[in-house]
């Protein structure tokens, strides 16, 4: 008899402990999960509403560590602003896929247009397409015009990538180094330089001389938010 009490007592207990981990909200690796989010890109959207945005200002610095401009996130897109942080363009990106670029005046510039291996530079009416870049199957880049002729050839590098003219002039190197990504010129120089963790391709995009600052700095936003 008290062998049967002692197990009628346990069965409680076992039953009580079950129901409270349900009320806990679920098991231990779902609370896990839930607690170690993906990194975060420089905004993220879901359908047409901006979510889970890293409003942290992405800052360029020129060699001798002053301030040369800054992207400064936003719920909807960004802002380029100077070292004085006074603005220069607007971005604002719809869903993901397209970027509007304006002036500080609210005039519409242009638009990037992310496509699956490539980005669209296009006019502000969007009836011309200016350049596109484009990702290569062995990890290389290339700019090309809206006539598709080769303006760049961007090669992967051990230090990063090289920007280089179709006849293999070298222009600039991205290198990666000590946690600092940086522009050089053709003699090694620095042109730029950031600590904030963009991928080397989005820096890549200040090399491209042929565009705006503007263009550069949308073109950089875009090809960042989607992993280069």
């Amino acid at each position: 008899m008290v062998k049967k009490i002692a197990r009628l007592i346990l069965s409680s207990l076992l039953i009580s402990g079950i129901l409270f981990l349900s009320a806990c909200g679920g098991s231990v690796s779902d609370r896990t999960t839930n607690n170690n989010p993906a990194a975060t890109p420089i905004a993220q959207t879901t359908g047409s509403n901006p979510t889970n945005v890293n409003t942290d200002k992405i800052e360029f610095k020129l060699e001798n560590g002053s301030a040369a401009f800054a992207i400064k996130p936003k719920a909807d897109g960004a802002k380029l602003v100077n070292a004085n942080n006074q603005e220069l363009a607007r971005f604002n990106l719809d869903e993901k896929q397209k970027l509007k670029i304006k002036d500080a005046g609210d005039r519409v510039l242009g638009f990037i247009v992310t496509q699956n291996d490539y980005w669209k530079i296009e006019n502000a009416s969007q009836t011309q397409e200016l350049y596109i870049l484009r990702r290569q199957s062995d990890g290389d880049y290339k700019l090309e015009d809206g006539s598709d002729r080769q303006i760049y050839r961007i090669k992967q590098r051990d230090y990063g990538f090289e920007i280089e003219t179709p006849t293999k002039q070298s222009l600039y190197k991205i290198k990666v180094k000590d946690g600092k990504t940086s522009l050089r010129d053709a003699s090694d120089k620095t042109v730029l330089y950031i600590k904030t963790e963009l991928t080397p391709i989005a820096i890549a995009c200040f090399g491209f001389d042929v565009l705006t600052q503007e263009q550069k700095a949308a073109l950089a936003y875009m090809v960042n938010l989607a992993g280069g």
